[in-house]
């Protein structure tokens, strides 16, 4: 695979790279997607690209497609986000740290719990959320009820 994207890399038709994340367990994600190059980095994975996100003020090259998905979703629906409480429940690489970041460059108060939050923190913060997004791949980690 790293073969592979090093060829990418170093052909001048080719415009970006994507790695499909998860990879099978016994591939060394990080050592794969630290060979994309920067300016083909499509995903926003790119070390440089992740710091850039978390840096007020400043703009990755690109930003991790399903985070921003679902920052264009919060946007299309007209939901406020300066000064409300953002519940973050995953801490993902892939979604929930990146979604974390861009919910506070929107000037969200942003908390981010997981599968190991117990699970009367999770409904406490569920509960006083003004916007909350799922995305720890926890099937029912909220409750309808809630």
């Amino acid at each position: 695979i790293i073969e592979k994207v090093r060829s990418l890399n170093a052909d001048p038709t080719i415009h970006g790279v994507l790695v499909q994340l998860p990879l099978p367990a016994h591939v060394n994600e990080a050592a794969v997607l630290d060979e994309v190059s920067l300016a083909k980095d499509v995903d926003g994975f790119h070390p440089l690209n992740i710091g850039l996100l978390a840096l007020k003020g400043r703009e990755p090259s690109a930003k991790p497609c399903t985070p921003a998905a679902v920052m264009e979703m919060l946007r299309r629906s007209d939901v406020p986000l300066r000064g409300k409480r953002a519940v973050v429940l995953g801490r993902s690489n892939i979604v929930g740290m990146p979604l974390a970041l861009l919910l506070l460059a929107q000037d969200a108060s942003v908390e981010i719990l997981h599968s190991h939050t117990p699970a009367a923190e999770v409904e406490a913060a569920v509960r006083a959320a003004d916007v909350l997004v799922a995305c720890a791949g926890s099937p029912g980690l909220v409750k309808g009820e809630w």
